[in-house]
């Protein structure tokens, strides 16, 4: 891991039922900063606590973390000591489960339990709501395809919606019928596209098309039965090598995007659900938010842990990481 030099390279936030956003040193394990998430609200849906803060993250310029939960989404300032954010907007209904960035940050992506998928023009200090994608289930997840046109979306359904943002086209497609989609990833060179729901399945699928104007098609590779419990989160490595996939079962299971066969399983005997992960920028390293109050971070390679964040009170449910240089 890196030092800490002049300025932190590698930015991690944690969040969790504690009502509590946590900035921490990522290569010392020392929690540098605790924001209070006010108005703490939760309700029991379908078997999963929805907390405060369902979803972060960073702002590809790494000046803002995004948080994301019931009735609102929240800005704030990552490199200043303020605890209050710098934009909140509070008139979203019902939760947002989902947020992220376009590459050049001037707009925003949300998912939610208003069965929309929404863009955020972010270049005032005043969230405006652009454009609107309904569908017809609660949205879980929300995926940018790389090329940072189409919007992939996986609702309560079972289904997952292509939504082309040039064209306004969108198609849909349901791996399994009735089985909620809990997460989606699209690897870097948008190869492949995976899925997970809560009967613990990833779907893989191949991509081609997705350039100038062509929408992008999908062509059923695998389905692999990932997990025994509900599969909670899937994320691809950043060099399209490996695919994470965490669970209910208290795991973290590798895969080798080369045939996708099991590489290695993360366990630990005081894990509980693993709610959320998050590669290294090389690839080598994987942070996990989990039940047990505890993020780690994971040598992937040697399937070991090589630190702990401990400090939050109640269950990590979601974590935002962006590291800038080899780990």
């Amino acid at each position: 891991m890196p030092s800490n030099g002049q300025s932190e390279p590698v930015l991690l936030a944690t969040s969790g039922y504690d009502h509590t956003i946590r900035f921490w040193q990522a290569h010392s394990g020392i929690c540098c900063r605790t924001v209070q998430h006010p108005d703490s609200i939760s309700f029991l849906h379908l078997q999963f606590y929805y907390q405060q803060v369902n979803s972060m993250e960073i702002t590809p310029d790494r000046q803002l973390l995004a948080a994301a939960g019931y009735q609102h989404i929240r800005l704030y300032d990552i490199n200043s000591a303020n605890p209050n954010p710098v934009v909140s907007y509070d008139g979203v209904s019902k939760n947002v489960t989902a947020v992220g960035f376009h590459e050049d940050g001037k707009w925003m992506f949300t998912g939610g339990e208003d069965s929309s998928a929404r863009i955020w023009d972010l270049r005032t200090r005043s969230l405006q709501c652009q454009r609107v994608f309904q569908v017809n289930a609660p949205v879980n997840c929300v995926a940018l395809h790389p090329n940072q046109g189409e919007l992939i979306v996986g609702d309560q359904s079972g289904a997952i919606h292509m939504w082309d943002l040039r064209t306004d086209h969108n198609e849909q497609l349901i791996p399994d019928a009735n089985s909620p989609v809990l997460s989606l990833s699209i690897d870097r060179e948008a190869s492949y596209m995976a899925a997970v729901n809560n009967k613990g399945n990833c779907y893989v699928w191949t991509l081609s098309g997705g350039t100038n104007d062509d929408p992008t098609m999908l062509h059923p590779k695998t389905k692999v039965e990932a997990h025994k419990r509900y599969a909670l989160k899937c994320q691809f490595s950043p060099d399209s090598c490996l695919l994470a996939t965490t669970s209910a079962d208290t795991t973290v299971r590798i895969w080798q995007t080369a045939d996708f066969s099991l590489k290695t399983t993360l366990s630990d005997t005081s894990q509980r659900w693993v709610w959320d992960c998050a590669f290294s920028e090389d690839s080598q390293y994987l942070v996990t938010a989990s039940s047990d109050n505890l993020a780690r971070l994971w040598n992937v390679e040697a399937g070991e842990v090589v630190r702990e964040y401990s400090g939050h009170q109640k269950a990590v449910v979601c974590l935002a990481f962006k590291d800038a240089q080899v780990m």
